[in-house]
């Protein structure tokens, strides 16, 4: 999708460590925020858009900072720092979301001022329970938000950033 509105892709991986499950939620946190710093910086501060899903949302708070802006599915808003860091973020800032998510809080999505998509009924896999037909049709509303969010966006000579729970962190050069 990124690439039909002009931009370039370079994906680099993240390994979650194995012990990771055991990690306390502030070092969950720092080792996100650590692999995206890294991969920001090695584009020599060129990123404008991060992409996560997940545990790649704990980022929320490196876009805040840079003021980068930031598209987030299923983005863990019951926890403390992601609902504290997206009220600070000012750059355009995409929220995709299920109401059956249970890592989701309706509330805190619905009091910022970002763009949000909540599917009705859909769970974190942004996915409806027995109902493949639905579920395709989620993920649609998902694609098309993200695809007019993204082009609203422009295209600049920047650097993307990716990020998303399988632990893929990718890059857009132009």
């Amino acid at each position: 999708m990124p690439l039909q509105h002009g931009w370039t892709v370079q994906e680099l991986w993240w390994q979650v460590p194995d012990d990771f499950p055991q990690f306390t939620v502030d070092d969950r946190i720092a080792w996100v925020e650590r692999q995206v710093t890294q991969a920001i910086d090695a584009g020599a501060g060129a990123c404008r858009l991060l992409v996560g899903k997940s545990l790649g949302s704990l980022a929320c708070g490196v876009a805040a900072d840079r003021d980068i802006a930031a598209a987030w599915l299923t983005p863990v808003l019951t926890t403390d720092h992601v609902a504290r860091a997206l009220p600070r973020a000012k750059a355009p800032t995409l929220l995709i979301g299920g109401s059956a998510d249970n890592l989701r809080d309706s509330r805190i999505a619905e009091s910022l001022r970002h763009d949000v998509l909540e599917a009705p009924s859909a769970d974190h896999a942004l996915e409806l329970a027995d109902d493949a037909a639905g579920s395709v049709d989620v993920s649609q509303q998902a694609v098309s938000r993200l695809d007019r969010f993204i082009g609203s966006l422009g295209c600049e000579k920047s650097l993307d950033k990716i990020a998303r729970t399988d632990g893929e962190l990718g890059c857009r050069w132009p």
